[in-house]
């Protein structure tokens, strides 16, 4: 039975002597009710505790709209060094440190330079950076097949992950035969963090593809998705020809940092 009581209490109005103002107290009420737990079903309670309940909005923002990386030391050291080389080969210089300092080099980069220089240039850093001696020896050892294009798909996985995020094994289909030989990346780290179209393209797709197909022997077809940002490298595929690869038609996003064109004319 549900019950209410009210209880008024009321302050007698003071009377003085002539010429003193009266004195009035506000009235104050209590209202005594049954517990919400009572009156409600338990799906309402649950709604009530949820909408009561304190939320960390900066947090849960920050989450939804980036992905968050535990870089561990070996992490920060490549970061690092493949920043620092850029820089070193550019002539940019970037004050930041991490991974931030990586994306700054490069916007850097895509300002500074044109389409053709800015992967001329990161072909340039990934050769100094490992010795030809080892590039040889890879490219002579681990020739074209089955098993190169999965070790290698395998250990992008592994070792890549401070520069393209989180990534898996897949399947695909080659000259007949099903192999594990794709990377799929759910959100690419550096597409993610760059938010620009033409930096992808230009500052890693095109570039990465050259250099593991001339200096390993393998050819490689990164295929970036810009509505999600994954990505799928397909080791053993040819990349399409520049004025046939889709990817290179893509406008940039709205809020490019950049602002970089990215047109197959510009990529050539």
């Amino acid at each position: 039975m549900e019950a209410k009581v009210v209880l008024q209490s009321r302050t007698p109005t003071g009377t003085s002597s002539r010429g003193v103002n009266k004195q009035r107290c506000s009235p104050v009420r209590a209202v005594l009710a049954r517990p919400a737990e009572s009156v409600v079903g338990s799906g309402t309670k649950e709604r009530l505790r949820l909408k009561l309940k304190p939320a960390d909005s900066k947090r849960e923002v920050a989450q939804d709209s980036s992905s968050v990386h535990n870089d561990n030391w070996f992490d920060l050291w490549a970061i690092n060094y493949l920043s620092q080389s850029l820089q070193a080969a550019t002539g940019v210089k970037s004050m930041l440190s991490g991974y931030e300092s990586l994306v700054e080099t490069t916007a850097m980069m895509s300002k500074k330079f044109n389409t053709k220089t800015q992967q001329e240039l990161v072909i340039q850093v990934l050769d100094t950076a490992i010795p030809k001696l080892i590039l040889n020896m890879i490219k002579t050892l681990l020739p074209q097949c089955q098993f190169t294009r999965e070790y290698f798909a395998a250990f992008t996985t592994v070792f890549f992950a401070w520069l393209i995020g989180p990534s898996e094994v897949r399947e695909s289909e080659l000259n007949g035969r099903r192999e594990k030989n794709v990377v799929y990346v759910k959100k690419c780290r550096f597409l993610e963090q760059s938010n620009c179209v033409g930096m992808c393209i230009n500052l890693c797709k095109m570039p990465s593809q050259a250099f593991i197909k001339d200096s390993l022997g393998m050819p490689l077809n990164m295929v970036p998705n810009f509505d999600d940002m994954s990505c799928e490298m397909i080791f053993g595929q040819d990349p399409p020809t520049p004025n046939d690869d889709p990817v290179l038609k893509q406008p940039c996003y709205k809020l490019c940092r950049a602002n970089q064109q990215h047109t197959v004319k510009s990529s050539g």
